[in-house]
């Protein structure tokens, strides 16, 4: 699933192609809003908020949208041919220049820019925001002290816009093995700030990783390395799938230069073994 970079940089994207400019074609291709009337509508702009997508318009409506795990947004000359098969698209927003099409979109909702808060309402303060509250994200993971770090920071009512990558290198680069109890990290405020800084240092232009490195297969500390050697201590990256049930995500981390605390049982649940 794209992470807070990836969406901020695509909100980007569409800021630039659309905002300031009039809807001359809208399709929200979903049951709930295939009926909506957009066109002749202002775009005034499009942010994000964690993993979401707000395109706010005139008059008071805002198209919500998210990725989830494969959507993406395509850019088309006004008139040209739409990129990606027509079975796909989830939402088209133009203009006379460009047209915005968003294809395998997880989510596409209408709602009054208003009630936006039912929709990202429940989420935590934004890493890459302008609400960024280290403070309070502490303060929500602290709200369940004895769940995993590793489960803790994926829930994006505590803090908004980490998935898989950012965790693995965030708790890596603080040294913190993600099975340990959130009321045990020695030093949350500095882990969600490193977070932010990972995540602050891909906003512009393509990802260029975590490590500062841009040789092949360097970019990654231990996100998507297992088996391979740490880059701190050489000992092979361990790997595993754990979670809540429905809600299991892959992990990785060094097994020595991440080690539990002393004396600190591994919290979470029993993980479930890898498929072969």
């Amino acid at each position: 699933m794209p992470e807070g970079d990836a969406v901020f940089r695509s909100c980007a994207q569409l800021h630039r192609a659309l905002a300031g400019r009039a809807l001359t074609r809208a399709e929200l291709r979903v049951p709930q809003a295939a009926t909506a009337r957009l066109v002749g509508r202002e775009v005034l702009e499009v942010v994000p908020r964690g993993k979401h997508q707000l395109t706010r318009l005139s008059d008071g409506l805002t198209v919500h949208t998210h990725l989830r795990m494969d959507g993406v947004w395509k850019f088309a000359a006004a008139g040209a041919r739409l990129p990606g098969p027509a079975f796909q698209i989830r939402a088209l927003l133009g203009n006379q220049e460009t047209t915005a099409v968003g294809l395998r979109l997880g989510m596409v909702d209408l709602v009054r820019t208003a009630d936006e808060h039912t929709l990202v309402g429940h989420l935590g303060p934004d890493l890459l925001g302008p609400d960024w509250d280290a403070e309070l994200a502490v303060a929500n993971l602290l709200r369940e002290p004895e769940r995993s770090i590793g489960e803790a920071l994926l829930d994006q009512r505590n803090l908004a816009g980490i998935g898989t990558i950012y965790r693995a290198e965030s708790l890596f680069a603080q040294r913190v093995n993600p099975r340990t109890p959130a009321g045990r990290v020695e030093d949350l405020t500095a882990l969600v700030e490193r977070a932010r800084t990972l995540l602050s240092a891909n906003l512009e232009g393509r990802w260029k990783g975590t490590t500062g490195s841009t040789a092949p297969g360097a970019r990654r500390w231990v996100y998507d390395r297992a088996g391979r050697p740490c880059p701190r201590c050489g000992t092979p990256v361990a790997c595993e799938t754990y979670g809540p049930p429905t809600q299991e995500r892959l992990s990785w981390w060094c097994p020595r230069c991440q080690p539990l605390p002393p004396g600190v049982e591994p919290a979470g649940p029993a993980p479930r073994p890898r498929a072969r």
